[in-house]
C-alpha cells in the first residue's frame, strides 16, 4: 500500500496502528545535516516525511504531498519561514506549522506563535522535545479523527468534499437507510463502503447487487434467493448474505419493477421471501443505495416507484463531479500515480507541468475513474519518467474542453453584456451607455475591442 492509504504511527510506537495511514510530515530547512536529522528521527517513529530545502519547494510539495504537519526553519532563503506560514495559512487554514529557530532568532518564533504556528523548537533539536510538538499537533489538527481506517481510501482536498465526507461520518452510526447519487465514476461506491466501516456494522458483511443486471430472474434470485425446487437447487441470495451488515443496491434505478416491488416488501417486513417459497426469513439489513440517474424523473416517468425512492431515500447523499473538486486532480493524479508503482513495481513517473495543468483543466465526465484510466494510459505508454503532455491529449482522444483564462472569460462575459444591451436599445449607442453607466466614448472603445457594430442591433423593418 502506498503512503495515501495505510498506516499511522504515534510517537513511542515502532509499529503502525492497523488500518491508519502515516501521519505525512513535510520539513523543511536549508540545511541539509539537520534535515536529514529530522528525516531519520521521524521516519523512525513511522512518520512518513518529505523533506524540501526551501520554502519556494515546501508549497509545491505542500500541493502534491497533502501534509499533516509542517515543520520549517525560520531562517532561508528565498521565502522565510514566516512568509510560509503566511501562504500555508491562507491556502490550508486547518494546517499546523511547527518553526525551528536558533538562539538568537526566538523574538521572531514567538511573533510566529502569534500569527498562528502551532509553537517553536529551539537547535540544536532535542529528540523527545521534537517527537512531543509533532504529537501534539497532530493531535490538536485533528490527525486520528480525519485519518481513520473508514475514509482511509478517498483521497480529497477539497472543502466541499469534506463537506460529504462529514455528513456521511454522521450518518455511518444510524441505521437509517442511505441515498447516494452523482455522476458516473465519482466514486458513490467508494463512499457507501466508507459509512460501512465507520458504521457499528464494520464487522459485518458489506454485499454488492448490480440492479443493472438485465437478467431479471438472475437478479431476482441473487438478491433474494431461491427455495429449492426440484431440480432447482436452494441459493441464500445477497440480502441475507448481508445480515447484519449493509446492502448495497447498485443502480438501483435499473431495478425492474417487480423486483422493485419485492424490494418494498422487504424494507416494510424486515423480512426477505426466496423465490418459490411463502414464508418471509428475519433480516436486519441496512441498504445503501446508489444512482448516477435522477430518480424523481424516472418517477415521473412511471419507471420508479414513489414510495421505495422515500424508503430508499431516508438520508441523501450527493458527491461532486470532478469538475467541482478540481483541487483534489493532482493529488489524485499522484495518488494513483503511487498506486502503479506497488503494483508493478515501475519506476515512479511524475507529470510534466503542462501535462499536469491539462489534467486540471479538463472536464472529466467519467470523473475520478476516466482520471485514474487516463494515468495509468498515459504511463504505460510514457518512454521517460516525465509524462508530456502529448501522451495526456492522446490519451483524451483530443475531446476535453480547457477551462477558459480569466481574461477570457472577462472578454466573454463582457461581450455577451455588451451584445445584450445594444440588443435591449436597438443599437442606441447613447441609451446603451446610459444603462451601462459609462460614458460615450469608453462605450465606443469596448464595442470596438469587441468588434461589436451598433448597427447590427438596430432595427431593419
Amino acid at each position: 500500500m502506498n503512503h495515501y492509504a495505510f498506516g499511522h504511527g504515534l510517537v513511542g510506537q515502532s509499529t503502525a496502528t492497523p488500518g491508519r495511514r502515516k501521519a505525512r510530515i513535510l520539513a523543511v530547512d536549508d540545511d541539509p545535516g539537520l534535515l536529514r536529522l529530522l528525516t531519520i528521527r521521524l521516519r523512525a517513529e513511522n512518520y512518513d516525511v518529505e523533506a524540501v530545502e526551501n520554502g519556494v519547494q515546501a508549497l509545491a510539495a505542500a500541493s502534491r504531498y497533502r501534509p499533516d504537519l509542517v515543520i520549517s526553519d525560520l531562517r532561508m532563503d528565498q521565502m522565510d519561514g514566516i512568509s510560509l506560514l503566511r501562504e500555508l495559512q491562507s491556502r490550508w487554514p486547518g494546517l499546523k506549522v511547527i518553526m525551528l529557530t536558533a538562539h538568537g532568532t526566538i523574538p521572531d518564533a514567538v511573533q510566529a506563535t502569534q500569527m498562528g504556528a502551532f509553537g517553536f523548537l529551539t537547535k540544536p533539536v532535542e529528540k523527545q522535545e521534537l517527537l512531543t510538538q509533532v504529537q501534539k499537533a497532530l493531535k490538536v489538527s485533528g490527525f486520528a479523527d480525519s485519518a481513520e481506517e473508514w475514509r482511509a481510501e478517498i483521497i480529497t482536498r477539497s472543502a466541499l468534499m469534506e463537506e460529504t465526507l462529514a455528513q456521511a461520518h454522521m450518518v455511518a452510526g444510524t441505521d437509517a437507510h442511505v441515498l447516494l447519487t452523482g455522476e458516473s465514476g465519482t466514486g458513490k461506491e467508494l463512499l457507501a463502503r466508507a459509512i460501512h466501516k465507520a458504521s457499528p456494522r464494520r464487522s459485518k458483511p458489506f454485499v454488492v447487487v448490480n440492479c443493472a443486471n438485465t437478467d431479471e430472474e438472475q437478479l431476482d434470485a441473487e438478491i433474494f434467493g431461491r427455495a429449492e425446487n426440484g431440480s432447482v437447487r436452494a441459493t441464500r441470495g445477497l440480502w441475507l448474505s448481508a445480515e447484519g451488515g449493509t446492502l448495497l443496491l447498485d443502480e438501483v434505478g435499473e431495478l425492474p419493477q417487480r423486483l422493485q416491488q419485492k424490494l418494498m416488501r422487504c424494507l416494510q417486513e424486515n423480512m426477505v421471501r426466496p423465490v418459490g417459497s411463502v414464508d418471509g426469513i428475519p433480516v436486519n439489513v441496512r441498504v445503501i443505495s446508489c444512482s448516477a440517474r435522477d430518480l424523481q424523473q424516472l418517477i415521473a416517468a412511471g419507471q420508479f416507484r414513489e414510495d421505495l425512492y422515500y424508503r430508499l431515500n431516508v438520508v441523501h447523499i450527493e458527491l461532486p463531479s470532478l469538475a467541482r473538486r478540481r483541487e483534489d486532480i493532482p493529488v489524485l493524479a499522484a495518488h494513483f500515480l503511487g498506486q502503479l508503482v506497488q503494483e508493478s513495481g515501475c519506476e515512479r513517473k511524475i507529470f510534466a507541468p503542462e501535462a499536469l495543468e491539462l489534467l486540471a483543466t479538463t472536464d472529466w465526465p467519467g470523473n475520478v475513474r476516466q482520471l485514474s484510466n487516463v494515468v495509468r494510459q498515459t504511463c504505460a505508454l510514457a518512454q521517460t519518467p516525465i509524462v508530456p503532455v502529448e501522451l495526456v491529449e492522446q490519451s483524451l482522444g483530443g475531446v476535453h474542453s480547457k477551462l477558459p483564462s480569466f481574461d477570457e472569460a472577462r472578454d466573454e462575459f463582457t461581450r455577451t453584456y455588451l451584445s445584450q444591451i445594444l440588443q435591449i436599445t436597438g443599437g442606441n449607442v447613447s441609451q446603451a451607455a446610459r444603462l451601462a453607466k459609462r460614458n460615450r466614448t469608453d462605450f465606443y472603445k469596448l464595442l470596438g475591442r469587441h468588434q461589436l457594430v451598433p448597427d447590427d442591433f438596430k432595427s431593419r423593418s
